[in-house]
């Protein structure tokens, strides 16, 4: 009997085409570039060209995909890994074209901006490495390097994991790629730093809402995220919406602080207030759809309303 949660013949197009934008990580990769975007223009920086931000969202399916496309088996009550089962030689090759897009994108740069790369200080280096690093440890490749011993196994730091990695790639990245590119020095200013932090913590709080979809399997596997150790109601009143309402007393703080537009703060407020909601809503169960459409879709929600905030003010 074939699987059920396969896709079936008479599914409707726009269902392939959702399950081919969640389960493909193309959704990922678009979040990516708006957040990339928004954070550029929160620093008064130009946007980057075409190229820089196909390759973020290239590197960005691309990670997310190494996961799937390594298991040898898909779960029996995991629809995306069922998906990954029946598309994986179309997976594959879109693996391989995504990573050739990534290290063409290397060798343009090299290439073109080859005398830039003699002035580049080692703070520089470290900040292009890090994060990639650290993904590297988060990842451990699905157990080719470190099995088990890998940063995701400690439930309480992978949201936190994560949310530097999507920090630094969406508000360090376009910062010194802008930099190098122009031959500019690159220094931590203040308003970088509280765009990474406010980044890093906005992730890490869709990273938790994330775990809860993940409870069993990892109550099972004995990674101690906050739901497993704390439970659902804990986990939602306790931590997630007090972050949230951390994240938005900063922001109206900055916002006080920098005497910004009644229409920047109503727009960098919404993203603030669709978490809180969404927040209430997970004490249901919800369908994998749901994380992978609503939760990650409040990245987008918060990359148009910044960019909206700064266009419009």
């Amino acid at each position: 009997m074939p699987n059920t949660l396969h896709i079936k013949s008479n599914d409707s197009l726009l269902q392939q085409l959702l399950q081919w934008l969640l389960y493909g990580n193309y959704f990922y990769g678009i979040c990516a570039v708006a957040l990339s975007i928004e954070a550029g223009l929160q620093q008064n920086y130009p946007l980057n060209n075409w190229f820089y931000y196909l390759a973020i969202m290239a590197g960005t399916m691309a990670f997310y995909t190494i996961a799937y496309i390594s298991e040898q088996t898909a779960a029996i009550n995991n629809p995306r890994s069922s998906w990954y089962r029946q598309h994986h030689q179309q997976i594959k090759t879109q693996q391989l074209l995504a990573i050739l897009l990534v290290l063409s994108f290397l060798v343009f740069v090299l290439v073109k901006h080859s005398t830039a790369f003699a002035t580049v200080s080692l703070k520089e280096f470290f900040w292009w490495l890090i994060f990639p690093v650290v993904g590297s440890l988060y990842y451990g490749f699905n157990g080719s390097l470190g099995g088990k011993n890998t940063l995701r196994q400690i439930g309480w730091l992978k949201p936190f994991v994560i949310g530097f990695c999507w920090a630094g790639v969406v508000t360090v990245y376009p910062v010194l790629f802008y930099n190098l590119s122009h031959q500019l020095p690159f220094s931590i200013e203040p308003v970088l730093l509280r765009l990474f932090i406010k980044n890093l913590m906005f992730i890490a709080v869709l990273c938790i809402m994330f775990d809860i979809k993940d409870y069993a399997v990892d109550h099972n596997q004995q990674v101690k995220t906050f739901v497993v150790q704390k439970g659902l109601r804990v986990t939602i009143f306790a931590i997630i919406i007090p972050l949230c309402l951390l994240g938005l007393g900063s922001f109206l703080l900055l916002a006080w602080q920098q005497h910004f537009s009644l229409l920047r703060i109503v727009l960098n407020t919404i993203p603030f207030i669709c978490l809180l909601v969404v927040a209430f809503l997970l004490q249901q169960r919800r369908s994998i759809f749901f994380y992978l459409l609503v939760i990650d879709g409040l990245m987008l929600v918060k990359a148009l309303c910044g960019s909206l905030g700064m266009w419009l003010t």
